[in-house]
């Protein structure tokens, strides 16, 4: 099998129904949501396997996750019996988000990104699937989509956002807060 095909040179890709040009609301969603996927691969292998087997056993079923939602995105025609994407994908996101936040200390003010080089690189991801989702958002508004992929994406982010805390917090490197931050976060 050849790596290439050719099929690209003159700016057009295939999606599941049509041909588009690579920069289409469509290839843009889904270009994103696969940059994204490339950062969870690379926050993975900075993970230490002793210290953080369940982070990366969920971030793997994370990244075959994300290539589900390239999927869904794929389709020009809506075809929901065809979708891999569900609700039951967020749910589980919000349990696992739960279970990371009960490590993590309290949080009253915004914090800056950063601390240990995992905690790092699960704050890109976190803004790469931000970015992931404005571009969802912006394929959604012209064309049909899945919409669990919208709320998985939202849900996600949130996911990195508490695990980049998480990250820090079992390595003993405290979060450092925004010097300038009123507080802004109500603890239960």
């Amino acid at each position: 099998m050849s790596i290439y095909t050719r099929t690209g040179d003159e700016g057009k890709t295939s999606v599941i129904g049509a041909r588009v040009m690579k920069d289409d609301e469509r290839i843009e969603a889904y270009g994103t949501i696969d940059e994204l996927n490339c950062f969870v691969g690379q926050a993975m292998s900075q993970a230490d396997p002793a210290e953080f087997a369940d982070l990366i056993q969920h971030l793997l079923q994370i990244q075959h996750e994300l290539f589900d939602c390239g999927s869904d995105l794929a389709f020009v025609q809506l075809s929901e019996s065809r979708y891999k994407v569900s609700a039951s994908m967020v749910d589980q996101l919000e349990q696992w988000i739960d279970a990371y936040e009960q490590e993590n200390p309290k949080l009253e003010k915004f914090i800056l990104p950063g601390g240990t080089a995992l905690s790092s690189t699960l704050h890109i991801c976190r803004t790469v699937c931000r970015r992931a989702e404005r571009r969802t958002v912006s394929l959604g508004a012209k064309r049909d989509i899945n919409p669990d992929v919208l709320r998985y994406l939202n849900r996600l982010s949130d996911f990195f956002f508490a695990v980049a805390r998480t990250a820090n917090a079992r390595l003993k490197m405290a979060d450092i807060e925004y010097e300038r931050s009123a507080k802004v976060f109500r603890n239960q």
